[in-house]
């Protein structure tokens, strides 16, 4: 299958290699990029754990000296990979997904009366600073990094795009979904992906591209895409 990833490449990296060692054409279509927020500098003396939902959260980090045995909870293997090379070493990694996540975190952390940080981007598909206080835990989240709209596709991509149209293509978020129907309208793409399968993180974000007649629409769980794709097949 002919497979299109729409998340930026640093983020990418692991799964599209996965998908062409069983065989896939993978095309990479970042609809958007990631920039840093300027914030305080964290003192993590002040928590007990901390929670990257992302690697681009570790990459944009501006901490103080720190406990490196502070307990650190990430969302994936990349993202665990990046937290050691920054110095964490008391990590853990859940299945790739905000949900599997959470259920780390509660069945690995009972201490409910201490504080936890969550370093996410400025826009979240899953609020899990919320639910994980509606737990019973005391949770400060911190937005260190946002995600900007990518407005061009280069030459080389579209052409290959309409010679030879997705079967599947992945999206992680609204704004993602946003950005992908404005670039399928600014180059007119839109008979290219009629006969794609559209994989959504969520059904609020496959709604934003509802008026587009797609082959089939799939919600799917970060971390499982592999498992998804046989279900279309």
């Amino acid at each position: 299958m002919h497979i299109i990833i729409t998340r930026p490449k640093e983020d990418s990296l692991d799964l599209m290699e996965r998908l062409k060692k069983l065989g896939h054409i993978v095309t990479h279509l970042p609809v958007i990029r990631i920039e840093g927020l300027k914030t305080k500098k964290i003192n993590l003396r002040n928590y007990n754990a901390v929670i990257f939902s992302s690697s681009n959260a570790i990459k944009f980090l501006d901490v103080e000296k720190f406990n490196p045995n502070i307990k650190c909870y990430c969302v994936g293997g990349i993202t665990e990979f990046a937290a050691k090379r920054a110095g964490f070493i008391n990590t853990c990694s859940s299945e790739g997904s905000v949900d599997s996540l959470k259920e780390l975190i509660i069945r690995t952390f009972d201490f409910k009366s201490t504080r936890l940080l969550y370093l996410s981007s400025e826009f979240i598909s899953k609020d899990l600073d919320l639910e994980l206080i509606d737990e019973g835990y005391t949770v400060d989240r911190i937005s260190n990094y946002t995600t900007l709209s990518i407005k061009e596709i280069d030459e080389t991509t579209l052409i290959f795009l309409k010679k030879k149209p997705a079967d599947v293509i992945f999206i992680y978020s609204s704004k993602s979904a946003v950005n992908l129907l404005d670039l399928i309208n600014k180059y007119s793409l839109l008979n290219v992906v009629t006969q794609c399968n559209l994989m959504c993180i969520s059904e609020n974000v496959s709604l934003v591209l509802k008026q587009i007649k797609w082959k089939k629409v799939t919600i799917f769980n970060p971390g499982e895409e592999e498992f998804f794709l046989n279900r279309i097949n």
